[in-house]
């Protein structure tokens, strides 16, 4: 299967990146000026920041056609208000530009543009500095960190966790429910990249350090203006992360005990429970119990086709299972692996 083709909606057309690499790399001319803007007054912050929740969702829900259809527009628009901007609502613009680039950057990885993704993600940063809003540059850090795991830069990627971690890291006693997920989540960073780079040590006390800090916050949710950015930390996140670092040992059996103690999909993140699906499938496939992961693969297609075409993960467990199963494909199988994007 063709790269666009990986890269496909719902009806395998493919997702076409032009214009929201016009929109986060612009071309700009000699005075510095955006090449391409868009006509007319920009819509009022309120607006924007409705439109940016909605994108957000699309992007969540797995429903990347959708999100990558809004995201080129809204950062437009950011944009516009930014260079409007007096002093009085300079760090208001800067914060809206920075979240719209981080959504930006997201939806990029998912994408597999990783360069594209880094430079969304290097502005956002810029703009979390003008703003001044350390939850929102720890979570920039956040996806960074990811972005540079999946480009294998796995030391890099560590070390700018923990360093982060350190920096912001929270006084218990005081810190607010978003500032204790930001921190949290750059913990779980840390002990996915050094999972990798076989440290098990470090992965069990950073999981545990971010664990303590999912129980400080207990039943309290962040602030709206913080949700979005550290939305999804919790007890439940910290036992998928335990869950991760069984699977990449390459501890199946670990795995599927382990995941036992996740609770039900309604409590946590959408993303997060896909992810941790994915390492459930792996398990099962790996103990050659190939109709259970063929099931949860199921459930996934039929809740967010286009996120699993895009996971490299699944196409990895999908070819696993046809070049090992002993029976012929079945309907739901030769399914999945079209899907994917896997050889048969």
């Amino acid at each position: 299967m063709s790269r666009a083709a990986a890269q496909a909606g719902p009806e395998h057309q493919p997702l076409l990146l032009t214009e929201i690499r016009r929109a986060v790399v612009p071309v700009h001319d000699l005075s510095g000026s955006p090449m391409a803007v868009l006509p007319g007054e920009p819509p009022s912050f309120d607006t924007l920041r409705a439109n940016l929740h909605a994108a957000d969702q699309a992007y969540n829900a797995g429903d990347y056609p959708v999100a990558l259809a809004a995201v080129p527009p809204l950062l437009w628009n950011v944009r516009a208000i930014v260079d409007q901007a007096g002093d009085d609502t300079q760090a208001k613009a800067y914060d809206l530009l920075a979240r719209t680039q981080h959504l930006a950057g997201g939806l990029l990885i998912q994408l597999q543009a990783d360069d594209l993704a880094q430079a969304a993600l290097r502005e956002a940063l810029d703009a979390a500095r003008r703003c001044g809003d350390s939850v929102l540059g720890a979570t920039l850090i956040r996806t960074m960190c990811w972005l540079l795991m999946r480009q294998g830069r796995i030391q890099e990627s560590a070390e700018l966790a923990v360093a982060t971690a350190d920096e912001v890291e929270p006084r218990f006693s005081r810190a607010s429910a978003a500032e204790l997920a930001a921190w949290g989540w750059l913990l779980l960073g840390a002990a996915a990249a050094h999972a990798r780079d076989n440290r098990p040590d470090e992965v069990t006390d950073l999981i545990a350090a971010a664990d303590a800090a999912a129980v400080r916050i207990g039943e309290r949710v962040p602030a709206d203006d913080q949700l979005m950015l550290v939305g999804g930390f919790d007890s439940a996140k910290v036992q998928m992360q335990r869950v991760e670092a069984a699977a990449v040992a390459g501890d199946a059996g670990r795995v599927l005990e382990l995941s036992t103690l996740v609770p039900p999909v309604p409590t946590i993140s959408r993303s997060a429970w896909r992810r941790h699906r994915l390492d459930v499938a792996w398990a099962c496939s790996d103990l050659h119990r190939y109709g259970d992961a063929v099931n949860t693969l199921i459930q996934l297609r039929n809740t967010a086709p286009v996120w699993l075409r895009q996971q490299r993960y699944a196409r990895d467990i999908v070819q696993s299972i046809t070049e090992h199963r002993r029976r012929a494909m079945s309907a739901e199988l030769a399914d999945l692996a079209s899907l994917v994007g896997c050889t048969t």
